[in-house]
C-alpha cells in the first residue's frame, strides 16, 4: 500500500536540508557526466562547492527549451547501453526533445506516479480506464502504466478516442476511475446520453484530469469544470506533469493545487530577470530533478508560470502546492491593449454548453501585432451574440469567430502524429 512519504511530512527545514543533500550529490554527478553542464560550469565560472544552501542555485544561470533542442544528446549521462526508453517532448514548441530513461529512471517514473495517484485518493482497489496513448514515445502514458502497477491498482489501456469503445468497456469491466483530458469527459457525457447510457450510476467515481485545467486561479472549478460536474458528479482531480521533468504535480482530496514532491525535484518560480519571485507572486516555474540518472536537469526554465500554496493542507503533506498553470511564458497575446493567455479564451469557451469544439490559433499581422481567430463547432442552438457578450465582459475584447464543421476542426486538433488534441496554434513568427 502506498502511503504519504515520510519527507513529505517533515518540517520545512528537514525537507530543505534533505534537498541540498540531494542537490550536492547531483551537482557533483553533472560534473563527471554531463558534457553540457560541465561546459555551462567552466562558460559561467561556477564552482559546485560554493553551492552551500539551495538559494545558492542562483548563482547557476537557469537553462531552457532552446539548450535542450540544440544539445540534446550532451545533456546524456549515461552510455547507450543502459538507456532503455527514449520517450520524447511533445513538440508543440518546436522540435521535440528526446528524454532517454535508465531502469533507474523507469523505477522513479513509477514512484512517481505510484504517490501521485495515491495522491488523488487511489490505492490498490482502484482500476483506472486511460483514454491517452502508451505509444508515440508518450512518457506520460507510459508513468501512468507503471505507475498504477507500483500502486497495486488495475489499469485498463482504452486509449484516446472512440467514446463507444470506453462506454463499453466501462459497462464491461467497471473501472472506478479515469485518466482523460477533460473536455473528453463531456464527449463521454453526449455520447451517453445520445445512447441512453445511464452514466450517473456507472462504476466511474472519479477523473484524474490531465492536459488542460479544471481549476481557476482561486481553485474554484472553471468552466470546463462547472460544465462536467454540472453533468456527472464525480470527483475531479487535476495533475500538472511535464516530460523533462519527469514528476506530477497532483491534487489530494481537498483540491488546492498540486502537491510538491521534495525528494523528485527541487522548483523555483522566476521573473522576467530571472530571479525568484516574492511569496505568493506568479513565475515561470524552473526545475531541478533528483534522482535522474540518464538525463538530469539542472535549472530548467518549463515555461509555465505559476504561483505556490503554502498554507498547510489538511491531506497531513507539509510541502506546498502549486496553483493551476496560468499560461505558458512564450503563449502570453497581446490583444488589442489587453495582455491574456490562451486560457482565458477557452475560459469563455468553455462556458457554452452549446459549443462542441474549438481551436485557438494566435498570428501576426503585417504591422507585427497579435491576432485572434477561434473555429469552433457549434449546436444551432449557440446565440452567437451572447458568445460574443461573454468575452467582452470577461476579457474585454473578442477575438474572430468563425463556425466550421467538427470534421474540420477534427483535422485541426489532431494533427498527423499528434498524441493529445491541439487547442492553441501559434502561428506567430518571433
Amino acid at each position: 500500500m502506498i502511503t504519504i512519504p515520510e519527507i513529505e511530512k517533515a518540517s520545512k527545514d528537514e525537507i530543505a536540508s534533505f534537498q541540498l543533500r540531494a542537490l550536492q550529490e547531483m551537482l557533483h554527478y553533472l560534473l563527471a557526466n554531463s558534457t553540457f553542464y560541465q561546459d555551462h560550469f567552466v562558460r559561467h565560472q561556477i564552482s559546485i562547492d560554493e553551492i552551500q544552501s539551495l538559494s545558492d542555485l542562483t548563482k547557476i544561470p537557469p537553462i531552457g527549451k532552446k539548450e535542450l533542442q540544440q544539445h540534446n544528446q550532451q545533456f546524456y549521462c549515461v552510455p547507450k547501453s543502459k538507456i532503455i526508453d527514449y520517450s520524447n517532448t511533445s513538440g508543440t514548441e518546436g522540435e521535440a526533445v528526446t528524454v532517454p530513461l535508465s531502469e533507474k529512471d523507469m523505477e522513479r517514473l513509477a514512484y512517481n506516479e505510484a504517490i501521485s495517484l495515491a495522491c488523488a485518493g487511489g490505492n490498490e482497489n482502484e482500476i483506472y480506464q486511460l483514454t491517452t496513448t502508451v505509444d508515440r514515445r508518450f512518457m506520460a502514458g507510459l508513468a501512468y502504466v507503471l505507475g498504477a502497477r507500483k500502486l497495486g491498482a488495475g489499469m485498463i489501456r482504452v486509449g484516446p478516442g472512440i467514446p463507444e469503445l470506453h462506454w463499453k468497456t466501462i459497462q464491461e469491466v467497471e473501472p472506478t476511475a479515469l485518466i482523460v483530458v477533460p473536455s473528453f469527459l463531456l464527449k463521454l457525457i453526449e455520447f451517453a446520453e445520445t445512447h441512453n447510457i445511464d452514466f450517473r450510476h456507472s462504476s466511474i467515481k472519479k477523473a484524474v484530469c490531465i492536459g488542460e485545467p479544471i481549476r481557476r486561479d482561486d481553485f474554484s472549478l472553471n468552466a470546463l469544470g462547472e460544465r462536467i460536474r454540472a453533468k456527472w458528479d464525480i470527483d475531479l482531480y487535476s495533475t500538472y506533469a511535464s516530460t523533462e521533468m519527469g514528476t506530477a504535480f497532483t491534487e489530494c482530496e481537498a483540491g488546492q493545487g498540486g502537491h510538491f514532491h521534495p525528494e523528485l525535484i527541487i522548483t523555483e518560480l522566476l521573473d522576467e530577470n530571472e530571479q525568484p519571485v516574492q511569496q505568493g507572486a506568479a513565475g515561470e516555474l524552473t526545475i531541478t530533478t533528483l534522482g535522474v540518472e540518464a538525463m538530469p536537469l539542472l535549472r530548467f526554465k518549463t515555461g509555465d508560470i505559476c504561483r505556490k500554496l503554502e498554507e498547510p493542507c489538511i491531506c497531513g503533506r507539509n510541502t506546498y502546492r502549486l496553483g493551476p498553470v496560468i499560461g505558458r511564458k512564450n503563449q502570453m497575446i497581446k490583444y488589442k491593449g489587453t495582455t491574456l493567455y490562451p486560457a482565458s479564451l477557452s475560459e469563455v469557451m468553455n462556458s457554452s454548453s452549446d459549443i462542441m469544439d474549438y481551436v485557438i490559433e494566435v498570428s501576426s499581422n503585417e504591422f507585427d501585432n497579435d491576432e485572434i481567430l477561434i473555429r469552433y463547432a457549434a449546436k444551432e442552438s449557440l446565440n452567437v451574440k451572447e458568445l460574443i457578450d461573454h468575452f467582452k465582459s470577461s476579457i474585454r475584447v473578442t477575438p474572430q469567430l468563425i463556425p466550421v464543421k467538427q470534421e474540420e476542426l477534427q483535422k485541426l486538433a489532431f494533427p498527423k502524429m499528434s498524441r493529445k488534441p491541439v487547442k492553441f496554434i501559434d502561428r506567430r513568427i518571433f
